[in-house]
């Protein structure tokens, strides 16, 4: 039967993710808009959003924290093509974007030393692996295959090479543990729901002497560009951004770290996502369709919720018969807009994903479940 009960938000996708609960285009009415973000008060702005997010966080004081372009993906790139080079790397990857960390490392800068780590989807590579003499690069959390790192106990306190961490999923929803890395990354249209385009830049003093030390030896694009005369840009890190910033979505991210603040910082928001995990794991465990992506429990991300068909019927018959019925499957909630954006990544096995950080109400998950029980039954009797 056709469920009755529906989320009240059905907004499931992966990024730009869910607003957080209540939000109205009334909460950006003091947006600075027509004005220079390099003005006292635009500078105020972006600066409030680098000493929220660092407080809220628990970011060491010693910790440079700043503003970048492109997102995720920018802040990534500005920290591989900035300080890889005078050591050996060792790469981790198990879904898309590790796979894209290991792509730009071995053929675009095509540096002469570099040991990769891999594991396909649903697993995770030997974490025993790296030698933390020499630069290792990872992300916390696989966003297009929902296996995290269970926690940063592998990763020794102190090393000799940089730790350089892609967390754009795991910031605000899992402990990271800064101080045991030199460079995370992240963006604003994640666990607290912002808008695209602005990452976010954490750099410890390790990672700071690297840059003030070390020059690459290739040209350096000016969107990537952290230091000047072999000296670094310290304006980045006080809202002196490199390129003109939307202030619109810097207001978009200030909403969302007030709103985090409200409702009890850091703990609140792990608390939330993690509550989302344990309903779905609920819902999972009691499925005979649908199963979860990451082979082990403590490996499930609380956020990018990755899960995979296992009905019998389905895994006899050929991939293009599976890739139709799911999306059948996610067409059917769409057209009952019931949820958005839920089938998998495009590079990842076939399957639904899920998004379950802070600002995704377990309520609307649990109101959400039967409606996947119901579609999968109708994609099953007419998506052939």
């Amino acid at each position: 039967m056709k469920p009755s009960e529906r989320p009240a938000v059905p907004n499931f996708a992966s990024g730009p993710c869910c607003k957080r609960p209540g939000w109205t285009l009334d909460s950006l009415s003091d947006a600075f808009l027509g004005r220079s973000h390099r003005s006292a008060p635009g500078r105020a702005k972006l600066r409030e959003v680098i000493d929220r997010s660092r407080a809220l966080l628990g970011i060491p004081d010693d910790y440079l924290l700043g503003i970048v372009p492109g997102s995720d993906t920018g802040a990534v790139e500005m920290a591989l093509w900035s300080l890889l080079g005078p050591r050996g790397v060792d790469v981790l990857a198990w879904e898309s974007f590790g796979e894209g960390w290991v792509t730009d490392i071995v053929r675009q800068l095509a540096l002469p030393d570099v040991r990769t780590f891999e594991a396909d989807y649903g697993g995770l590579p030997d974490l025993a692996s790296p030698d933390f003499t020499r630069d290792v690069v990872f992300v916390w959390n696989g966003t297009t295959s929902g296996v995290r790192v269970p926690n940063g106990d592998w990763i020794p306190t102190t090393h000799e090479g940089l730790v350089i961490c892609d967390a754009t999923s795991a910031v605000f929803a899992m402990d990271v543990p800064f101080a045991k890395l030199d460079v995370v990354t992240w963006s604003w249209q994640k666990v607290l729901g912002g808008e695209a385009a602005h990452g976010m830049l954490a750099l410890s003093p390790q990672a700071v002497e690297r840059l003030t030390v070390y020059r690459p030896p290739w040209p350096m694009p000016k969107l990537f560009r952290l230091t000047k005369a072999g000296a670094l840009i310290e304006g980045i890190f006080v809202g002196d951004t490199i390129n003109t910033p939307s202030m619109l979505c810097v207001e978009d991210a200030l909403d969302g770290l007030r709103w985090a603040e409200s409702v009890g910082g850091l703990p609140e928001l792990i608390r939330r996502s993690e509550a989302n995990l344990a309903v779905t794991a609920e819902w999972v465990a009691a499925s005979n369709w649908v199963d979860f992506l990451a082979e082990t429990p403590d490996t499930r991300s609380c956020t990018s919720m990755c899960l995979k068909v296992v009905d019998a019927r389905l895994l006899a018959e050929s991939s293009e018969v599976r890739s139709r019925i799911v999306k059948r499957l996610v067409g059917l909630l769409e057209t009952e807009q019931i949820a958005y954006d839920v089938g998998s990544y495009r590079d990842a096995p076939t399957g639904l994903r899920l998004w379950g950080g802070a600002t995704v109400e377990a309520t609307d998950l649990e109101m959400l479940f039967p409606w996947l029980d119901w579609a999968f039954v109708e994609a099953m009797q007419t998506g052939w």
